[in-house]
């Protein structure tokens, strides 16, 4: 089995699914023509049948991309495939995006059909979009949550049907780590013909278990993730693109490797925030702004006698020009040392341990203090 893992990115569909982000056609294209610099595989642009600007948005990624395959979403319906195939008619690599609700739940209350029926229109809908392109992506929706001897019917059925990928999303973020790899697990063993296609992970994150989920799948046998910027998307978001292609990065002895440029990640992450005006939590894994910022005096102490003690990433790895040595109350006398000599203050211990008391009573009333603050501390 191949041990590279395809990223799907969806930030320009799932992730705009945001309320109050919704992108231009113009500003789609910028986001897509940097996600083929950082090396995605395949650009998921837009969902073309729910509106005139989501179809104009997949038709102009198709035009601005070379290197990923464009990838349109639609609903298991005759009408939806066919307008996904002519928004794709400029892609170099297109790809059609359809599916339906496997879960009991979805069957019965969403649909008002039954586990057969399902199938038939699976399979009548893979069938009908391969006369349209040759790679067609199926997304058995609420995957998570569907009766897995069924899951795997059904996933046979549309590899048969010609399907490429069959995407297993957990679509409500329910399902934990394990049980994820135990669903995938099984799929691997109990599908006869699973080695015709790539089984891919997309893996919502209600519970915030959606890269835990993720890298499951993977190491159940998962080759394609779908993933978005910063995690954005519908409710809680997505799986976040910058986590699993750092864990992929810093756990080499998993085996696994993508494609992405990891130092355009920091770059990337400020892009999408900025243009869908969405800020990243500051404490977000790998780009939010406290991701390499050290304020406790034990961190500060640790990192300034070497970086490893606290950092399993170098910041430089993702885009981050440096870390950060954060002065608040919390800091220690080696990160205020630290501080006054890089601004051109060396003081020997008993001057400095005089600095560090007014330093403390400095930092209780202003909370986080600067290099200016410091300066006129020195000169008090």
């Amino acid at each position: 089995m191949s041990d590279k893992i395809y990223v799907f990115d969806t930030t320009l569909r799932d992730g705009e699914q945001v309320p109050g982000c919704q992108l231009t056609t113009d500003e789609k294209v910028m986001i897509a023509k940097e996600l083929e610099k950082l090396g995605v595989d395949i650009i998921e642009a837009g969902f073309p049948v729910s509106s005139p600007g989501d179809f104009r948005s997949v038709v102009e990624v198709s035009k601005a991309v070379t290197e990923p395959t464009v990838c349109a979403l639609s609903r298991a319906v005759k009408g939806d495939i066919d307008s996904a195939g002519e928004a794709l008619k400029f892609a170099k690599r297109p790809r059609i995006h359809t599916g339906i609700g496997a879960s009991d739940i979805h069957i019965k209350h969403k649909f008002n059909s039954s586990r057969e029926a399902i199938i038939e229109q699976a399979i009548d809908a893979v069938k009908y979009a391969r006369n349209l392109v040759d790679d067609v992506e199926f997304y058995a929706e609420d995957a998570g949550r569907a009766d897995l001897a069924f899951l795997a019917k059904l996933t046979e059925s549309v590899i048969k049907a010609g399907a490429t990928v069959v995407n297993l999303p957990d679509t409500t973020g329910y399902v934990l780590p394990n049980e994820m790899y135990d669903r995938i697990n099984y799929l691997m063993n109990n599908v006869p013909n699973v080695d015709k296609a790539i089984l891919s992970m997309h893996n919502h994150n209600d519970l915030g278990m959606a890269t835990a989920n993720t890298i499951a799948g993977i190491r159940a046998g998962a080759r394609q993730v779908e993933v978005t910027i910063n995690g954005i998307g519908e409710r809680a978001g997505n799986t976040s693109l910058e986590e699993v292609a750092m864990i992929l990065k810093v756990h080499k002895s998993m085996g696994y490797h993508t494609n992405i440029n990891s130092e355009m990640l920091f770059p990337m992450s400020n892009l999408v925030s900025q243009t869908m005006r969405m800020p990243v939590q500051a404490n977000k894994a790998i780009v939010g702004r406290n991701a390499f910022a050290h304020s406790s005096g034990i961190h500060q102490d640790g990192f300034l006698k070497h970086t490893d003690t606290y950092e399993i990433i170098s910041p430089q790895e993702v885009g981050v020009p440096k870390s950060s040595i954060v002065l608040t109350a919390r800091s220690g006398r080696h990160a205020l040392k630290h501080r006054l000599e890089m601004l051109g203050f060396k003081l020997e211990k008993p001057v400095l341990d005089d600095t560090y008391k007014r330093f403390l009573d400095l930092a209780d009333q202003i909370k986080e203090v600067n290099d200016k603050d410091l300066v006129k501390l020195m000169r008090a």
